[in-house]
């Protein structure tokens, strides 16, 4: 979705994207992050908007680090840009990540209320 939204600005209407094998089990691993979901809903919007952007970074940064570690190489590399942290996170994403954890939230919130969590 990101790259096919990152199409769109650079003006292809076709919203072309693309991914890798290996990001499925990467954003499954959103799975694990539902407890902490329910252990923030108190607190206030900006604390959750930072500990939802902090993990997805470090998740991000991890797997990326595993992945370059084990096969050589990272399905992503963002070392040309300035905001780059060893090529394998971008801090200029942090805010996107910011509000990609409220997504996730309401999507949870969603699936609970229809029963398919």
């Amino acid at each position: 979705m990101w790259t096919g939204l990152g199409s769109l600005l650079r003006g292809d209407l076709m919203l072309s994207g693309f991914s890798y094998l290996w990001m499925f089990p990467i954003y499954g691993l959103a799975r694990f992050l539902e407890p902490l979901h329910d252990r923030l809903r108190p607190w206030p919007w900006y604390l959750r908007g930072l500990i939802w952007m902090s993990a997805f970074l470090v998740i991000e940064y991890t797997t990326g680090w595993l992945l370059k570690s084990i096969l050589g190489s990272c399905p992503w590399n963002y070392s040309g840009s300035r905001f780059s942290v060893d090529g394998l996170i971008r801090l200029d994403y942090a805010p996107a990540w910011f509000f990609a954890g409220f997504l996730l939230e309401r999507l949870h919130d969603t699936l609970i209320e229809h029963s398919i969590l």
